[in-house]
């Protein structure tokens, strides 16, 4: 079967973020961040917009309202972190494996995007839709499928579009093993993880720019407004 040697499209009219949910501050080593630059590397290559947050950085508070300040926590920097999220085509989540599961940022995060949900698009559609997204998950200890499942289950039922292969990871021995940037380790060279991230990414181009191109998905069937207003989109009149 015969492959373009040339990607089947233009991207450089998206924009993506990756969102890396390390515990480590700048400007210390995150061997989170060691993976998700390959995949942004490929991004930017093809002329992706790419913006990348280290939210350990930032004083979020925790809570699942849009403006935690409202709620008495003294500092939020997620009003200011938002809109470039929500300015965003493609959305990566990149998260390291504690205990087998996932970290306090990563929750922390999840609750955040939550938050937003109830916002809406200027189809009246949730936020969320139209959104392409995936997650980069790394380690030396089992768990990888696990995060990575819990996680992309979130960002679907928030309404963003999973592409298929949309999670990849390295996982080092278990136990105190060598992480992902640790000399030696194995984890940069590794063809599994080299191939999983690289179909990670172009498979979210591709679904990012069919989003794009088609304006989202139809505002038919998922407005919240028009449920609300009594339209009910085919579903059976039970009161007969």
């Amino acid at each position: 079967m015969s492959v373009s040697p040339e990607p089947p499209a233009r991207y450089d009219d998206l924009t993506a973020i990756y969102l890396n949910c390390t515990l480590t501050p700048s400007p210390g080593t995150s061997n989170t961040k060691g993976l998700m630059d390959r995949s942004a590397s490929i991004m930017r290559a093809a002329g992706v917009d790419v913006d990348m947050v280290r939210l350990v950085d930032h004083d979020i508070a925790p809570g699942v309202q849009p403006d935690m300040r409202e709620d008495g926590f003294p500092m939020d920097a997620w009003p200011e972190l938002w809109p470039r999220i929500a300015a965003a085509d493609i959305l990566v989540v990149g998260t390291p494996i504690w205990l087998g599961d996932s970290p306090s940022v990563l929750r922390r995060l999840i609750e955040r995007l939550d938050a937003m949900s109830s916002e809406t698009n200027d189809k009246g559609q949730y936020v969320y839709y139209g959104k392409a997204a995936a997650t980069i998950v790394t380690g030396n200890e089992d768990g990888l499928k696990h995060v990575a499942m819990s996680t992309l289950f979130a960002l679907q039922h928030i309404g963003c579009t999973i592409p298929p292969g949309a999670d990849a990871g390295w996982v080092g021995e278990a136990g105190p093993g060598p992480s992902y940037l640790d000399d030696g380790s194995g984890g940069p060279e590794n063809d599994f993880t080299n191939q999983n991230t690289t179909f990670l990414t172009w498979n979210l181009l591709h679904l990012a720019r069919l989003l794009k191109d088609a304006g989202g998905y139809p505002a038919y069937g998922n407005v919240g407004e028009r449920w609300e207003a009594g339209e009910r989109f085919g579903y059976p009149d039970l009161r007969t």
